[in-house]
C-alpha cells in the first residue's frame, strides 16, 4: 500500500495525535455485546447464526449480510484516510485507514496500518508511538526459512493488535523484475515458489493474532516510476507462471483475509477495475472468498470497479472522489450495480473478517503492553538468518577475536543501520539517530532517509573488547585509506537507499562510495565490505575485496546481527533471493522505464493522493522476459550474473552425498548432508527442474538445514507440483514425460543431476476457500 501523501505532508504533521494508552475505541470490543437480534432494520426476528462458530465463515457472512441495512452495507465498502478526515472521530487513530463497523451486529470497525516490516508510523503521525522494525523482506526471503517469515509476521501482528489495529497492509509478494524498483526491499525476491511459500508463512503469522492480513499489490506493480500511469503488458501464460503463480501459492497456503489491487493498469485496465484478475482469476480459478481492497488512490470509477470485482475503496480521500460513497449508492438505486453485487462486496469483506478470527476475537479497546525486548530478539534472529556472505577469500571471515585493531568506515555505522523508505517505514524502538527529509521527488512528503539506532561500531567493539576499534566517516577516500593502512582489519559499510514512490536512479553506490572501497582495499588487503541495500547493486571492486557481506536493510537490531555474523557468533546462513548482475546491460530493461510523454512517479496524478491518474496518458511497459524472471532470464540467455539466485557462503563446510532422484506422481530427491566442521553450520540445498519441453530451469523445492558440528542428516526435497506445471489456457497441467532435475547450492552451481519420469496429471487451481469453520 501507499498512503501516498503527496502535497499533504503538512496536513499529516498537523494532525493531533491520540494517546493510544488511554483512548477507548468504541465499535470494537463492545460491539459484540451490543449486537441486536433484529435483522435488516425490518423488525423481522432471526437467530444470530453469524455467531455460530461451527459454521463456515462464508455461511456466517451470508447471515450478517441478510441482517444489515442498505446504509450499513454501503458504509462498509469504503474507508477513510484518517490524516485527511474532516473531522477525525473520537475512535479514529492517525494511520492508513478506518472503516466504521456495525456495533449492533458485532461487525468490527476496521483500523488499518501499514505493516510490511513492522507497525508503521512514517512521519510520526502518532507522536511517540514506536514499534519493532524487522529487516527488509528481502532479508526474510534470504533466510529461505518459512518459520522465520512466520515468526516475524506473528510478532508484527501481535504489536498491531496491542495497538488496536486489526487490518495490516502487509503481504507484499510482487516479483522483482527490475533491480531498481524502489519497493524491492519490501518484497521476497524473483522466484514465484520462494515468494509464494514465504509470503504465505508471513500472512499466516499476521493472522495468527486474529487480525486481517492483505496480500499485495495485485498484480505487476513492478516499478515505482509512473506506477499509476503505466500499462503492464505480458503474455497471459507467462503471467500465470510467474507473478500470478506467486500470488496463487501465497493465497492458497496463507489464506489472507484481503487482496489489495495495485495502482497500475494491466493490458489496458486498471488493476482495481480489471475483471479478468479480480473476478475470472481470483473468484473463478482460485475460489478466493475474502475481499479485494484498493490501494490508496487506486480507484478511478464506480460501476466499472464494482462490477469488475473491487469490494472496498480504501483511503477514499486520496481518490479523485469517493467512488464507493454516494456514486455507488446511486448506481445501486438505478441498477447499474446490482443489489446482489453490493451484497457480494459486503459478504467478501465479512468473510475475510470472520475467517481471520477478528469477528470472534475483537481487538482491544485501548493499547496493551508489548514486550519490546522479546520482539527485538525476533528482529535480530531474522536479520542474522538473512545476512548473505558473498565472498570470503582466504577465510578472512569470521573475524578472529585476537585481532588488535579494526577501523570501521562509512555508512553511519557509528550510530545505526539504514532503513528503506515509504509507507513501510517503522519508527523503531530505540529511536531514530538520523532522519533526513527529501527536498524533491514523489516520495518527499512521506519518506525520510532513516536509520535505526543499532550501531555496528558499538556491536563490533562489544565483540572485540581487546581490539582498538576506530571509526572514519568515509566521506574522503584518502582519509579512509590512511586509516585502513594503519589497521589490522578494515570494514567498510556501504549503503544504497531505496524508497516507495521512486525507483533508484542507478544501481551504483551513491556518494563516491565505490572510490572509498577501492582506496581502502588498495591500502589494506584485509578489507571487508558490508552492504546495506534494498536489492542488487553494482560492485566494480568485487574482485579486489576479499570479503563481501550483504546485510540488506537489517532492522532495529541490525548492528548486533551484522557483528555476530562477522565474528562467527552465528553462521553466515543467508542465500540470495535475487540475482546480482555484473552490469546493467544484463538486465531485461537496462534502465528505468519512463513515459514517452515524460510522466514519472513524480508527475501530477502519477502517485496516490495527487488526483486522477486516468487523466494522464498511459504508457506501456512490456515484460518481454515473460516467466523468465531473474535467474531464469540469465539461464535463457546463457548468461552469468555476478552472484546468482540462491547463492551464499557458510563458515561451515557441508558435504552432500548419495543423492537419489525419483519420479512417478511427483519428483523428489533424497540425499545425505554432513557438517564436516567443528562448528554449527547451515546448508540450503535447492532442487531445480527443466520441463520436458525445455526452457529455463525452475526452482521446485529447497530445504534449509542447520547442523551441529559433525552431524549427518538424511534429507528429502519433494518438488512442489505447482512449480513443475504449465498453464494450458484453462488450468494447470503437470505434463507427463522426462524431467531433468538438478540438486544445487544455487541456480548455477550443481551438486548432482538426474532425469525422472512423471505421470501426466491436472492440478486444481487455487484451493484458497476458507472451508473450515
Amino acid at each position: 500500500m501507499s498512503t501516498g501523501f503527496p502535497r499533504i505532508a503538512c496536513a499529516l504533521l498537523s494532525v493531533a495525535p491520540m494517546a493510544l494508552s488511554a483512548q477507548a475505541l468504541p465499535g470494537v470490543g463492545s460491539a459484540k455485546a451490543s449486537a441486536s437480534k433484529v435483522a435488516g432494520g425490518t423488525g423481522a426476528r432471526t437467530s444470530e447464526i453469524w455467531r455460530d462458530t461451527t459454521r463456515t465463515a462464508a455461511d456466517r457472512a451470508d447471515a450478517l449480510v441478510a441482517a444489515m441495512t442498505q446504509a450499513e452495507k454501503l458504509s462498509y465498502v469504503h474507508g477513510i484516510f484518517p490524516p485527511m478526515a474532516k473531522p477525525m472521530t473520537s475512535d479514529m487513530i492517525p494511520s492508513a485507514g478506518y472503516v466504521p463497523g456495525v456495533p449492533r451486529l458485532g461487525i468490527p470497525t476496521l483500523r488499518e496500518s501499514d505493516a510490511s516490516l513492522g507497525v508503521a508510523n512514517q512521519v510520526e503521525q502518532r507522536k511517540g508511538d514506536v514499534a519493532t522494525a524487522l529487516p527488509a523482506s528481502l532479508a526474510t526471503a534470504a533466510s529461505f526459512d518459512p518459520a522465520i517469515a512466520y515468526a516475524g509476521s506473528a510478532m508484527i501482528g501481535s504489536e498491531a493488535r496491542a495497538k488496536t489495529f486489526n487490518v495490516l497492509l502487509a503481504g507484499g509478494v510482487n516479483l522483482t523484475r527490475d533491480a531498481w524498483n524502489g519497493r524491492n526491499f519490501e518484497y521476497l525476491g524473483e522466484d514465484p515458489l520462494l515468494t509464494g511459500v514465504m509470503g504465505a508463512a508471513s500472512i499466516r503469522g499476521v493472522q495468527s493474532n486474529h487480525i486481517v492480513s492483505t496480500i499485495k499489490h495485485f498484480v505487476l506493480n513492478s516499478q515505482e516510476t509512473g506506477r499509476a500511469v503505466l500499462d503492464a503488458r505480458i503474455d497471459p501464460t507467462a503471467l500465470r507462471e510467474s507473478d500470478l503463480l506467486a500470488f496463487e501459492i501465497a493465497i492458497a497456503d496463507g489464506k489472507p483475509g484481503s487482496v489489495m489491487c495495485a495502482y497500475n493498469r494491466i493490458d489496458g485496465d486498471y488493476a482495481c477495475e480489471n475483471k479478468f484478475l479480480l473476478t475470472d482469476v481470483l473468484r473463478g480459478d482460485w475460489r478466493y472468498p475474502g475481499f479485494v481492497m484498493s490501494d490508496w488512490g487506486a480507484v478511478h470509477s464506480t460501476e466499472k470497479a464494482a462490477n469488475a470485482g473491487l469490494d472496498q475503496e480504501s483511503g477514499q480521500e486520496l481518490d479523485a472522489k469517493v467512488y464507493f460513497g454516494t456514486p455507488l449508492a446511486n448506481a445501486v438505486a438505478v441498477g447499474r450495480v446490482s443489489t446482489a453485487r453490493l451484497d457480494d462486496m459486503v459478504r467478501h469483506i465479512l468473510t475475510g473478517v470472520i475467517a481471520s478470527g477478528l469477528y470472534d476475537n475483537p481487538t482491544p479497546t485501548s493499547a496493551q503492553p508489548i514486550d519490546y525486548a522479546a520482539n527485538a530478539e525476533i528482529a535480530q534472529r531474522t536479520a542474522e538468518a538473512g545476512i548473505v556472505l558473498l565472498r570470503n577469500e582466504n577465510d578472512l571471515l569470521p573475524i578472529a577475536k585476537t585481532v588488535r585493531s579494526i577501523v570501521v568506515i562509512g555508512g553511519h555505522a557509528d550510530v545505526g543501520v539504514l532503513s528503506g523508505g515509504g509507507s513501510s517505514q517503522v519508527r523503531s524502538v530505540g529511536g531514530v539517530p538520523i532522519e533526513i527529509p527529501l527536498k524533491s521527488g514523489a516520495a518527499a512528503s512521506f519518506a525520510r532517509v532513516t536509520y535505526h539506532s543499532s550501531s555496528p561500531l558499538r556491536a563490533i567493539k562489544a565483540l572485540a573488547p581487546n581490539a582498538q576499534v576506530t571509526f572514519v566517516d568515509g566521506t574522503d577516500p584518502v582519509a579512509a585509506a590512511k586509516a585502513a593502512h594503519a589497521a589490522d582489519l578494515a570494514i567498510v559499510f556501504a549503503t544504497h537507499w531505496q524508497t516507495e514512490a521512486q525507483d533508484a536512479p542507478s544501481l551504483s553506490l551513491p556518494d563516491n562510495q565505490d572510490a572509498v572501497i577501492d582506496a581502502v582495499a588498495a591500502a589494506n588487503r584485509r578489507t571487508i565490505v558490508v552492504l546495506e541495500t534494498g536489492g542488487p547493486v553494482l560492485m566494480p571492486w568485487a574482485t579486489r575485496v576479499p570479503a563481501i557481506v550483504e546485510a540488506w536493510y537489517p532492522g532495529q537490531r541490525g548492528g548486533e546481527a551484522i557483528a555476530r555474523v562477522l565474528f562467527g557468533e552465528v553462521d553466515a546462513s543467508g542465500r540470495l533471493p535475487i540475482s546480482f548482475p555484473r552490469n546493467i546491460e544484463q538486465l531485461p530493461r537496462p534502465r528505468p522505464i519512463t513515459s514517452p510523454t515524460g510522466a514519472t512517479s513524480n508527475a501530477a496524478s502519477a502517485n496516490a493522493g495527487a488526483g486522477d491518474a486516468s487523466l494522464l496518458p498511459a504508457y506501456p511497459v512490456t515484460y518481454q522476459e515473460g516467466a523468465n524472471v531473474g535467474y531464469r532470464w540469465y539461464a535463457s540467455r546463457k548468461d552469468t550474473p555476478l552472484f546468482p539466485f540462491g547463492f551464499g557462503l557458510s563458515y561451515a563446510s557441508t558435504r552432500i552425498s548419495n543423492p537419489r532422484f525419483s519420479g512417478g506422481t511427483n519428483a523428489r530427491v533424497t540425499f545425505t548432508v554432513t557438517n564436516q566442521t567443528a562448528r554449527t553450520g547451515t546448508a540450503v540445498p535447492q532442487l531445480y527442474a527443466t520441463l520436458p519441453n525445455g526452457g529455463a530451469p525452475r526452482l521446485v523445492g529447497w530445504s534449509r538445514q542447520t547442523l551441529a558440528a559433525g552431524e549427518t542428516r538424511n534429507v528429502t526435497i519433494t518438488a512442489d507440483p505447482r512449480a513443475l506445471a504449465r498453464w494450458e489456457g484453462a488450468g494447470w497441467r503437470l505434463k507427463g514425460g522426462a524431467y531433468a532435475l538438478k540438486l544445487a547450492t544455487d541456480a548455477q552451481t550443481m551438486i548432482s543431476e538426474g532425469t525422472v519420469g512423471l505421470t501426466d496429471r491436472r492440478l486444481a487451481s487455487g484451493r484458497a476457500a476458507f472451508d473450515t469453520p
